[in-house]
C-alpha cells in the first residue's frame, strides 16, 4: 500500500486499529497479564525482546490478517524489528493490509493543572524521517487529563496540535491522544473542554490536510461527532482506558463512526502457553467483538 491508499484505508475501512505500543512503564504488566513472569527477563533488553515476541506472534496470527484489523500502533523497537521472514515489521503489515503507525512520544511529565503533558521528544523529525523510510503511515502520542481544569485541558490539546502539525510537515499523518482518565471525578465537564479546544486547534491545520484524535470513549454518548464529522478530521477512534473488552466494546457501540484502537482490551485474553490454534481463535474472537462494536454490526 502506498500513502494514498493507506489514508483510504483508514478513512473508510470497516474495523479498527489495534494499539501494540506497550512502552517501557506498561511493558511488564503485558507480559504478566500475558503470563510471561518477571523471573522470565532480566533487564530492558530482555524485557523488550519478550514483548517483541507476543507482537509478533500476534502479528504472524491467521486472523490479524483477516481484513478486520485496519491498522496497528507499533513501539519503536518494534518498528525495528524484523518478522519471521526477515522484513520489516512496517512492510510486514502492509503487506497483509494492515497500516502502520508509530508511537512517538516520550512519556509524560509530573502532574499540573489537573494533566500531564507529553515530555519533549527532541528527536521527532529524525524519528519520522526514518519511519517514513520504513513505510509508516502514521504517528501516536499520550497525554492525560485528570481535571476539567480549563488551563491545563487548554494547553494539552495545543501541544498535542503543536507536534501533530510538526508530524504533519514530514509527511505523515498524527494520532492526538489527549486521554481523559476514567477515574476522573470531572470527566464529563473535561471531555466538554476536550471537544471545544478540539474544535479550536483544528483551524490550526491548512486546508486539504487532516489529523487524527483517539480519545477516551465519552460518557455522553457522540459527544464527539463534531470531530467525527469534521473535514480536517480523517478518523476519530477510540481507547479502552482501563475497561475491560466487554465493557468497552459497549460503550464504544454507542458512538457512530468512532472506531477502537484498542491494547488492554484487545489482549486481554492472550496467554503465552496456549498453542498456535487456541491464541489464534482467542485472539479472532476479540477482533470480531471489537469490529462489531466499531462498526455497529451484529456479532455473529
Amino acid at each position: 500500500m502506498n500513502f494514498e491508499e493507506m489514508k483510504a484505508r483508514i478513512a473508510t475501512g470497516q474495523g479498527f486499529i489495534a494499539a501494540l505500543d506497550q512502552s517501557g512503564g506498561s511493558t511488564p504488566k503485558a507480559l504478566n497479564a500475558y503470563g510471561v513472569e518477571d523471573s522470565e527477563w532480566n533487564g530492558e533488553e530482555e524485557m523488550f525482546a519478550k514483548i517483541h515476541e507476543m507482537r509478533c506472534r500476534i502479528v504472524d496470527s491467521p486472523s490479524f490478517s483477516n481484513g478486520k484489523v485496519l491498522g496497528a500502533i507499533l513501539f519503536e523497537k518494534t518498528m525495528e524489528g524484523c518478522g519471521k521472514d526477515g522484513s520489516p515489521i512496517p512492510a510486514l503489515l502492509a503487506r497483509r493490509n494492515v497500516v502502520p503507525f508509530l508511537k512517538v512520544d516520550k512519556g509524560m511529565e509530573d502532574e499540573a493543572d489537573g494533566v500531564q503533558l507529553m515530555k519533549p521528544i527532541p528527536n521527532l523529525d529524525a524519528l519520522c524521517a526514518r519511519a517514513k523510510e520504513l513505510g509508516v503511515f502514521g504517528t501516536k502520542m499520550r497525554s492525560v487529563i485528570h481535571e476539567a481544569n480549563r488551563d491545563g485541558v487548554a494547553a494539552i490539546i495545543a501541544q498535542q496540535m503543536d507536534f501533530g502539525l510538526q508530524i504533519l510537515s514530514k509527511g505523515l499523518m498524527p494520532i492526538l491522544e489527549p486521554e481523559v482518565s476514567l477515574k476522573s471525578e470531572t470527566r464529563p465537564q473535561a471531555e466538554a473542554l476536550v471537544l471545544a479546544n478540539a474544535l479550536d486547534q483544528l483551524e490550526r491545520v491548512p486546508e486539504g490536510q487532516q489529523v487524527m484524535w483517539k480519545l477516551t470513549i465519552p460518557s455522553e454518548p457522540n459527544l464527539y461527532k463534531p470531530l467525527i464529522d469534521h473535514p480536517k478530521v480523517l478518523r476519530v477512534v477510540a481507547l479502552s482506558g482501563g475497561y475491560s473488552r466487554e465493557q468497552a466494546c459497549r460503550e464504544l457501540a454507542k458512538n457512530d463512526g468512532m472506531i477502537a484502537s484498542f491494547s488492554r482490551a484487545l489482549l486481554e485474553v492472550l496467554e503465552a502457553k496456549m498453542d498456535d490454534a487456541q491464541f489464534d481463535q482467542a485472539l479472532g474472537n476479540a477482533i470480531d467483538e471489537i469490529t462489531c462494536a466499531s462498526t455497529g454490526e451484529t456479532a455473529a
